[in-house]
């Protein structure tokens, strides 16, 4: 089997670097959006044909375990693979294990986590990778197609399985974070590694960067997840079903019943 994990695609010392903002990773984000956009645009069909609706749930949780499969597969083939960095202990492999979950189970309790820190990890790894290869590597293709099923799970559960994120579950999010940063911090140290990025910052560039030195730029990343979670949540509640959209379209309603 080791064959299919031979070729210069799979190989773990590729001499081509990733470089961000080139055409393949803008294709990347394309490809991201495009899915975005296609599932918010046709949710109501698929929300009405269930063949369809179970078919994608089950498709984002086949491509969300593949990607960890292959992955250590992958890590194990090329001889790489190491208890300081092989873990899935980072952010989005934390949230791509706790996606299969939610979409498994429809866990209303895993939802606001995937919601929140899914996509605001994801999305920030997919605009500024911390990735090694370029296209087209395996590890550049498995990189972007399992952060973009993180985001696009999380989507699924919004806008096809009817769940509604709150600012409750916003706070929830942070705290699970906080804790989750904790725990890692205690095998960071055990370990002498860097998941979560948690000692030191990663050694391609990042946004990481502009955000101070360590520690100080952890808590910089506190400020800014708050902050976008906080946007993500006022962006879904002036969406169509949001509860600021319903509010507005009621005002405009009685407002033009009042002017009759």
């Amino acid at each position: 089997m080791n064959w299919l994990w031979s070729g210069s695609w799979f190989d773990a010392y590729a001499p081509e670097r990733f470089e961000a903002f080139t055409p393949s990773h803008g294709l990347a984000i394309l490809g991201l959006i495009v899915c975005a956009v296609l599932l918010w645009l046709t949710r109501g069909w698929i929300r009405s044909n269930k063949p369809v609706s179970e078919g994608i749930r089950w498709l984002l949780i086949t491509v969300l375990v593949l990607s960890e499969v292959t992955l250590n597969i992958w890590y194990v083939a090329q001889h790489i693979w190491d208890v300081q960095t092989s873990l899935p202990l980072e952010l989005c492999s934390v949230t791509l294990l706790l996606s299969i979950l939610m979409l498994i189970f429809r866990s209303r309790w895993l939802y606001p986590v995937v919601l929140f820190a899914g996509i605001g990890g994801a999305l920030q790894a997919v605009l500024t990778p911390n990735l090694a290869y370029a296209f087209p590597h395996y590890r550049f293709i498995h990189f972007f197609v399992a952060h973009s099923a993180i985001i696009l799970a999380a989507l699924y559960m919004t806008w096809i399985a009817g769940l509604r994120p709150t600012w409750k579950g916003v706070g929830k999010v942070m705290l699970f974070l906080n804790g989750l940063a904790l725990m890692m911090w205690i095998v960071d140290r055990a370990l002498g590694a860097n998941y979560m990025f948690l000692t030191g910052k990663p050694s391609t560039p990042s946004i990481l960067d502009v955000l101070g030195p360590y520690p100080v730029y952890i808590l910089a990343e506190e400020a800014i997840a708050l902050l976008f979670f906080s946007l993500l949540m006022l962006l879904f509640e002036v969406l169509p079903g949001g509860r600021l959209y319903v509010r507005l379209r009621k005002g405009a309603v009685h407002g033009a019943d009042r002017a009759l």
